[in-house]
């Protein structure tokens, strides 16, 4: 690691997040939402906060719906993430919905998660069409984060990717 990007670190380590979680499925429920739970565990162990979740249907109206809610709501979160519909399946749409609204996209998330994916699951990780980037609302910019609906994965880019750099992504978007 570079010795700017250590400083960029450490003084962006005090930052936290406003964060909302959207599970995508047409089958999970508030008892079986698995992922989504895990994920607001997480988040708020790190020292985040949580403003909402939500489980809607893999439809692409409705996801569209509650993203656009929170990114124009008041508080805007600073972290948006999806868990589920990121495959190839004929129903899975989240990662269309939020390309639409993401005005710069980081393709390294993406990279990077099929990459540390490829190592635990194999060949099968390029199945996954995860995503991120910041999207603009009505009160500033949010990072969207798109990830797989299987808790494990989710978990996985949770902790090896976002949580680690959440602080410093913070740090560039304000800066």
């Amino acid at each position: 690691m570079s010795t700017s990007t250590a400083e960029h670190r450490a003084a962006a380590a005090d930052r936290r997040a406003r964060c909302v979680v959207l599970t995508v499925s047409d089958t999970r429920t508030p008892t079986t939402d698995t992922a989504g739970r895990l994920l607001r565990e997480q988040l708020v162990a790190a020292g985040h906060e949580i403003l909402d979740h939500a489980i809607v249907k893999d439809e692409p109206a409705e996801i569209d719906r509650c993203l656009r809610g929170w990114l124009h709501g008041d508080p805007l979160p600073g972290l948006i993430l999806t868990t589920g519909g990121t495959g190839i399946a004929r129903r899975d749409t989240t990662i269309e919905i939020v390309d639409s609204l993401l005005h710069k996209p980081l393709p390294g998330f993406g990279e990077l998660f099929r990459q540390l994916s490829f190592t635990q699951i194999g060949p099968a990780a390029m199945l996954s069409r995860a995503t991120a980037g910041l999207a603009t609302g009505t009160h500033g910019a949010c990072f969207v984060f798109a990830l797989p609906g299987s808790p494990h994965a989710a978990e996985l880019a949770l902790t090896k990717l976002i949580l680690p750099e959440l602080p410093h992504l913070l740090a560039e978007r304000d800066r």
